[in-house]
């Protein structure tokens, strides 16, 4: 089994099933995938296993990751990739139907505000965003964090940690509204909508 450990700047170690990454969808995936209006935009798609299952059902989706290895893997699989930070300027902006932030990539860039507000700037007008969370009683938190598995040691990149609890309040700040949370098996997802009329750019 693919094993990663995630370890905090304070030293606290995580341990990561990377395995999932590399494997195909499980049914869990597969459940939240049926709710993917394409096109979808895979943000942190590492591998590939969520574009390559939407690539199977004729879905229009491409992902982005900020690893080489991630989208050349992705690509593989019969996925469409891009070697790119979500931060960066993306193909078709304003215009995905769906976003992905699937095993905890909620914490991509440190700072879930300032995630769900650049994702606002991706989606068409009535877009979603489905984000899988910590679960409930789970503390916020950030930190400076790096991933230590087979391929080696990351440098040190900033990470947090949303859970449900905590979701509606940072999701509002960028004009998101929790239109639905799913609890399957010990995963946790949240629906995020962004209003059906375009957002005026301050």
């Amino acid at each position: 089994m693919s094993t990663a450990t995630l370890t905090t700047s304070t030293g606290q170690r995580v341990a990561l099933n990377a395995q999932r990454w590399w494997d195909d969808c499980s049914a869990v995936d597969e459940k939240l995938l049926s709710l993917a209006v394409g096109p979808v935009l895979d943000v942190g798609c590492g591998p590939g296993r969520l574009v390559a299952l939407l690539a199977q059902r004729g879905i229009e989706a491409v992902g982005i990751d900020v690893a080489p290895g991630a989208v050349e893997s992705t690509r593989h699989r019969g996925g469409d990739a891009l070697v790119r930070s979500v931060f960066e300027p993306l193909p078709n902006e304003g215009g995905w139907h769906t976003a992905l932030l699937f095993d905890g990539n909620v914490g991509i860039g440190g700072d879930p505000e300032q995630l769900f507000d650049r994702l606002g700037s991706v989606l068409a007008p009535g877009g979603t965003i489905v984000a899988e969370l910590e679960g409930p009683g789970s503390r916020r938190r950030r930190d400076l964090v790096r991933l230590e598995g087979q391929a080696g040691t990351s440098g040190w990149f900033p990470w947090a940690w949303l859970g449900v609890d905590d979701v509606e309040a940072a999701a509002a700040t960028a004009g998101l509204v929790t239109t639905s949370h799913h609890a399957i098996e010990d995963r946790h997802f949240v629906m995020l909508s962004m209003p059906a009329a375009p957002r005026i750019l301050r």
